[in-house]
């Protein structure tokens, strides 16, 4: 080698110190004994087992957000979209597929939208499928703005206005887009003034509530209320009764005596029915008698069919 040094050799007796170097330090410390463990819990919702947001995990926490109000919608089908243009609903955009078949209804559909200057797009069948969520659209797709929500106190003023005597849908804990549509459809049939829905957990106007209402919706008011039992105190500080339809109430609707009166019809889910807060709040509650084999009604089929009682004992 230069220099004419001698390559240094393994030292006698270290055999010894390199098997205690490999001897193991005992069994791993939970994470709860690191002393990193409290500084990683910051943010991450303690010793659940939630995982801290980072770059990683940002994407799906995003994707299981709800859709924020003020985000447009697009409503697929061919008779909810005619429908909704011979209405009058409100509207930014008609998408048609690419190479969709032409009948009747597209053609009605594009004059519609011609005729009220709305944007015409013609879209690939997987677009529409992205932006109608993948629902049946037929080919047929139109974007819908944020709906406009009324104030409470705006419903009892439209009754006033056409010297009517008050009648108002409260929904409570009614979260399917369609029975909204429907709920309007039918409030429109007979003679409401306008629904009102709470602002949290409660379905609201939707693609979806716009397509089952067939149109309705542009003439039937919705307001929300951010505390639905405050808003239905402060309707019967105004003067209106508030009946409640509840299954296990012990008056029939066709005998309850308010329905005459001005009224706020309250509804709840076909699972949970009426919180207990509306329910106490209700001046009288009242149910739909029926066979002991169905246990309950959809909220769309029952408010039809209290509405229509009100409505013939009003006439």
């Amino acid at each position: 080698m230069a220099g004419g040094g001698k390559r240094k050799g393994p030292t006698r007796g270290t055999g010894g110190q390199r098997r205690s170097g490999l001897k193991g330090r005992g069994a791993t410390p939970p994470a709860q004994m690191r002393h990193w463990f409290k500084d990683k819990q910051k943010g991450t919702g303690g010793d659940r087992g939630e995982r801290a947001e980072g770059p990683g995990t940002e994407a799906p926490a995003r994707a299981r957000r709800p859709k924020r109000d003020d985000t447009p919608e697009v409503m697929g089908g061919r008779n909810p979209v005619v429908e909704a243009l011979r209405a009058g609903v409100p509207a930014n955009t008609l998408y048609v597929a690419q190479r969709v078949d032409n009948d009747d209804r597209i053609r009605e559909a594009i004059k519609l939208a011609s005729d009220r200057g709305i944007a015409l797009l013609e879209v690939s069948r997987d677009k529409l499928d992205r932006l109608t969520e993948g629902t049946v659209h037929q080919g047929l797709g139109l974007q819908i703005p944020p709906y406009d929500y009324a104030h409470p106190d705006d419903l009892v003023a439209a009754a006033q206005d056409a010297a009517e005597i008050p009648l108002i849908v409260a929904l409570d804990g009614v979260t399917d887009p369609r029975n909204v549509g429907a709920i309007a459809r039918s409030a429109t049939a007979f003679g409401a003034h306008g629904l009102l829905v709470p602002s949290r957990r409660s379905a609201g106007v939707t693609a979806g509530a716009w397509k089952t209402s067939a149109g309705t919706l542009a003439t039937m008011p919705v307001a929300r209320a951010a505390n639905l039992t405050a808003a239905l105190r402060a309707y019967r500080d105004a003067g209106l009764f508030v009946l409640g339809l509840d299954g296990e109430a012990r008056t029939d609707l066709a005998d309850a005596g308010l329905v005459t009166e001005p009224l706020v019809l309250v509804v709840g889910s076909e699972g949970k029915g009426l919180s207990r807060l509306v329910r106490e709040t209700c001046d009288a509650l009242a149910r739909i008698p029926m066979r002991a084999a169905a246990e309950s009604l959809n909220a769309g089929v029952a408010t039809g069919i209290a509405l229509y009682e009100v409505s013939r004992r009003r006439s």
